[in-house]
């Protein structure tokens, strides 16, 4: 009796996911450019129902933001550990936001939960925007509990440096979105890079540095755990045997004179 062949089939969810290669895009985008984006004109104007279809009524609005969120790495490891959680992805390459967009889509299609629950993945979601200029027309403020900056565009050339995500002006816009006692989290495998955003963040009266073990122990090891390797360039620097340089810093009460 001739052999079965096996099947080279993939499994359904896999079938279902969408694939990188039909949403390839440049590495990096001029976020001084004009794009052509549509973004709400304060907080109070994003329905969170359309991103969140299965916590409408629920009056939550994201609360953890993961800047220049690529492929979505961080957001789908996140996802499942807190389930009740809303997060947000931002990120302006349109063809990498829809990407994330059809990978979260796919993944709430084909989890399996029970009937009483929301379903996994229905906590996360994707927004195309440039988070440098409309940062604070989506988020009230002190409404985030984490912000995360992970590997971002180095901008190597000096006439470029006005172009990365951590800026003083910047900062003022992070620090009004985020509670005081949030964290935001920066990791990159470029050291100057690393330099710059632990040094503006420590001269930022608002933001205090705070361990990794320190972290770990308030029990965020899971978020740091996704933050090192849940991202597709955390892995790419692993599968390089490159570093990865973390620093993370507290939101912290004004002090008043």
């Amino acid at each position: 009796m001739p052999k079965r062949k096996r099947s080279t089939r993939p499994p359904p969810q896999e079938s279902l996911l969408p694939q990188k290669r039909h949403y390839r895009q440049r590495a990096h985008a001029n976020p001084f450019s004009d794009h052509a984006l549509s973004y709400p004109h304060s907080p109070h104007a994003c329905d969170w129902s359309i991103l969140y279809p299965a916590f409408a009524g629920s009056g939550k609005t994201p609360e953890f933001a993961d800047v220049g969120c690529g492929f979505g790495g961080l957001l789908i490891a996140l996802a499942p550990l807190f389930p009740d959680t809303l997060m947000l992805g931002m990120e302006i390459r349109v063809q990498v936001s829809q990407y994330v967009r059809d990978r979260i889509l796919a993944l709430r299609a084909t989890s399996n939960t029970p009937s009483s629950s929301p379903g996994q993945y229905q906590n996360v979601s994707v927004v195309r925007a440039n988070s440098m200029k409309f940062t604070p027309n989506y988020f009230p403020k002190h409404s985030l509990s984490a912000l995360f900056f992970l590997f971002p565009d180095p901008h190597f050339k000096s006439r470029k440096h006005k172009a990365r995500i951590i800026s003083p002006t910047l900062l003022a816009e992070y620090a009004y979105v985020l509670r005081p006692g949030g964290i935001v989290y920066t990791i990159t495998d470029v050291r100057d890079l690393h330099d710059w955003m632990r040094t503006h963040l420590e001269a930022f009266p608002l933001f205090q540095h705070v361990s990794e073990d320190d972290l770990r122990h308030e029990g965020k090891g899971a978020i740091l755990d996704a933050v090192f390797s849940g991202t597709e360039e955390g892995r790419k620097v692993e599968r390089n045997n490159g570093q990865k340089w973390l620093a993370c810093f507290r939101r912290v009460e004004a002090v008043r004179v």
